[in-house]
């Protein structure tokens, strides 16, 4: 039996799908929750949202830093960059380039296809239903795969970010890459998270970082977006054809770490 590793950031604070979307059933946030975050934070956090949630489809540039705390203590970080491309009503398309792979992650509103390029192999799931929820639902189902932000690009992310929330503060102005941002930061009882959102009339989210608080070490998984567009997202984007000689496995994953693990009989 051959075995092949497409690495995937772990360090959710929720288990949860790839990128590019999340769960249908986010319920409603509690009232404790909106008590706790302060009016001007939960202003800016919907006012994000909501323009996330107006883009049927969009496109964004990423990169990624996950930190693992080894067995000695020692925290190592990984760094990955991709990009994502979504029609709510087609598809998605998810790339990852980093130190683990080179891989795609393509849905065509039937079949969810994992790709590497670097060895050329690739896995497929059936969809039960054409939306990129119930895509999104079964990749997770089937491999367990947990990828931290995914919450950004929910059905509405104000719902899923704000869930379990104990506290939530505007912290103040700072830049990213250059943008003015309004900076946010919440807790749960597990993680505690910050955001960064670009000022002005179109809010977009341009970083994100949380840290596991209850893991020795404190890890930190941190996102910078980036090249967020609206228009442009062909359908063609989201067909999948495996390339030569590309090798068909049939089991995916998730292993203890969050990577997706592939593995086919010989």
């Amino acid at each position: 039996m051959s075995k092949f590793k497409l690495k995937w950031p772990g360090a959710a604070r929720r288990p949860y799908i790839l990128m590019i979307a999340a769960t249908v059933c986010a319920a409603a946030w509690s009232a404790s929750a909106q008590d706790a975050i302060e009016p001007e934070a939960a202003k800016i956090l919907a006012a994000m949202s909501d323009n996330l949630k107006s883009m049927p489809s969009l496109s964004v540039t990423y990169d990624a830093d996950q930190e693992i705390v080894d067995l000695e203590g020692q925290k190592i970080q990984y760094s990955a960059s991709g990009t994502i491309a979504l029609d709510r009503a087609k598809g998605f398309l998810l790339t990852r380039q980093g130190p683990f792979a080179d891989a795609e992650v393509v849905f065509d509103g039937s079949t969810i296809s994992l790709h590497s390029k670097r060895v050329n192999v690739y896995a497929q799931l059936q969809s039960p239903g054409p939306s990129v929820e119930a895509a999104a639902d079964e990749l997770r189902a089937a491999t367990g795969l947990d990828a931290p932000g995914a919450d950004l690009l929910a059905i509405d992310p104000y719902a899923v970010l704000t869930d379990g929330v104990t506290k939530g503060t505007l912290v103040g102005s700072a830049f990213v890459g250059g943008v003015e941002c309004d900076h946010l930061a919440f807790r749960t009882d597990i993680v505690d998270w910050q955001i960064w959102v670009s000022k002005g009339s179109n809010p977009l989210p341009l970083k994100y970082v949380i840290t596991t608080k209850w893991v020795t070490g404190a890890p930190e998984y941190s996102l910078r977006l980036s090249n967020w567009k609206s228009a442009g997202i062909g359908a063609a984007q989201f067909k999948f054809t495996p390339p030569a000689n590309a090798k068909k496995l049939e089991h995916v994953h998730a292993d203890v770490t969050g990577d997706i693990s592939l593995e086919v009989g010989e």
